[in-house]
């Protein structure tokens, strides 16, 4: 790994809600769209830096721009009834108190936490919660330290949104990586932590360091794989060119490989645009000098990525920047998803389109894939079997890992958005995984590899 020496570097500079009226590019809005701005901004994440503002957005198309879209609240990501009480704040100069009060209301309709990741997913030791982590599938624990919750910029679709509106029982983080090591000594079906949020990318080297090498101890050496989920080479390549500690973030990704174990880069790019700027380019070709690989995901969303022929540009792009296509999302079912989200048979025509479009290298992507609360199930076609139309349906990954690859079928709904939509074809009366769910919640099962671990008398810390 090559170190650099830049004169003219860079700096990160980020704006939010506070900033709207010192922005130049907000002379671009009309007032109407910069009241909506501040309205919608009270309840949803807003925060962008000059590197998005000056070289993604193309401010001539605007508001249609799909940076700009991807970025900046519009007045239909709320209702309408909503957005309306907001507004009347905003241009009556209601107090804060009052903005504050009202976009907690909403935000709580919003269901800002999906798929069960409060109460299924909090993996447990000596009968306490281990904060900040979640263990969902057998092989895969998601770790979020404290430090990495936020972003270089938000993503007006993000899942997580929750993480990052200021209410604490709400997020997901941790100040203590001795309990995520003493979780993963007694867990040895564990291969893989995912490190992410927010973005970890935020950290500077030395807490990413603190956070990552506590996994490379010897006694975890069931640990394969560091991933680490990004947005930061879409938002902000310049982490890993510029910034006053790229060149020591960089020996951290070599070290990781060093250890023997993989580092998989789970790069979240949108839409083409954000592949196309020289300094990506030069990010990714740094990142992949260190012996990481890059899998590249996001989901399918309106108003920003909902064309095939986007989709088949962005993996051309990833492939020939030597990164890995690997997920094409379903929105999921939280925060402003009336705005964002595409019915599955839409969304399957568009994966369909784009996959035909595009080499055996850039078909290592998977999708629709929707993260839903019995796991990873992806829509694999639309067919008629015995006069019946019917999605049919595989889960990839599932809560109990003997659900994995097992296919099963819905009926056909041409305005499903979501698997909770769906109702199971053939005249059944339930999705072979529903009893599961349903005794999950009610705290009567889990599976085998869920249940705590025993003591086994041997501590291990970080």
């Amino acid at each position: 790994m090559e170190s650099r020496s830049v004169v003219d570097q860079p700096r990160y500079r980020a704006y939010g809600r506070r900033h709207l009226d010192k922005l130049a590019k907000m002379e671009k809005l009309s007032r109407e769209q910069l009241i909506a701005l501040k309205a919608v901004s009270a309840v949803l994440p807003f925060r962008v830096n000059d590197y998005v503002l000056g070289e993604l957005i193309d401010w001539d198309d605007i508001p249609n721009d799909p940076i700009y879209q991807l970025t900046f609240p519009q007045a239909g990501m709320l209702g309408r009834a909503d957005f309306l009480r907001l507004q009347d704040l905003v241009v009556g100069g209601g107090n804060d108190e009052e903005l504050l009060r009202l976009a907690r209301e909403i935000q709580m309709r919003m269901n800002p936490n999906p798929g069960g990741q409060k109460l299924l997913n909090v993996p447990m030791v000596d009968g306490e919660k281990v904060p900040g982590c979640q263990h969902k599938y057998r092989e895969t624990v998601l770790f979020f330290p404290v430090q990495g919750q936020s972003c270089h910029a938000y993503c007006t679709y993000c899942f997580r949104w929750a993480q990052f509106v200021g209410v604490k029982n709400l997020r997901f983080a941790s100040r203590d990586i001795d309990a995520l090591v003493r979780y993963l000594g007694e867990h040895d079906e564990v291969t893989d932590v995912l490190v992410t949020g927010g973005d970890p990318m935020v950290m500077n080297s030395r807490l990413l360091r603190r956070n990552i090498e506590p996994l490379l101890d010897p006694r975890l050496s069931h640990i394969r794989s560091i991933r680490i989920g990004t947005k930061s080479l879409a938002f902000w390549p310049h982490r890993f060119l510029t910034d006053p500690d790229a060149d020591d973030l960089l020996r951290l990704f070599e070290q990781v490989r060093a250890s023997g174990r993989q580092l998989a880069f789970m790069a979240h790019f949108s839409h083409p645009r954000e592949l196309q700027t020289a300094a990506v380019q030069e990010a990714v070709r740094r990142i992949l000098d260190t012996g990481a690989v890059i899998r590249c995901q996001a989901p399918l969303i309106r108003h920003v990525n909902d064309k095939a022929e986007v989709w088949a540009e962005m993996w051309r792009r990833q492939v020939a920047m030597g990164a890995i296509p690997y997920y094409l999302f379903v929105e999921r079912d939280t925060g402003p998803k009336q705005y964002f989200e595409v019915s599955l048979a839409r969304t399957l025509r568009i994966f369909s389109n784009a996959y035909r479009e595009v080499s055996g290298l850039a078909r290592t992507v998977r999708g629709p894939s929707m993260s839903a609360t019995p796991g990873k199930v992806l829509v694999d076609g639309v067919t008629t079997i015995h006069g019946e139309k019917v999605f049919v349906l595989k889960m990839v990954q599932g809560r109990d890992p003997e659900w994995a690859n097992r296919v099963f079928f819905a009926r056909f709904d041409s305005q499903a958005t979501w698997l909770d939509d769906l109702q199971p074809a053939f005249g059944e009366h339930q999705f072979f995984f529903d009893p599961y769910i349903r005794a999950m919640y009610e705290g009567v099962w889990q599976p085998e590899w869920a249940r705590e671990a025993e003591d086994t008398g041997e501590e291990l810390t970080a």
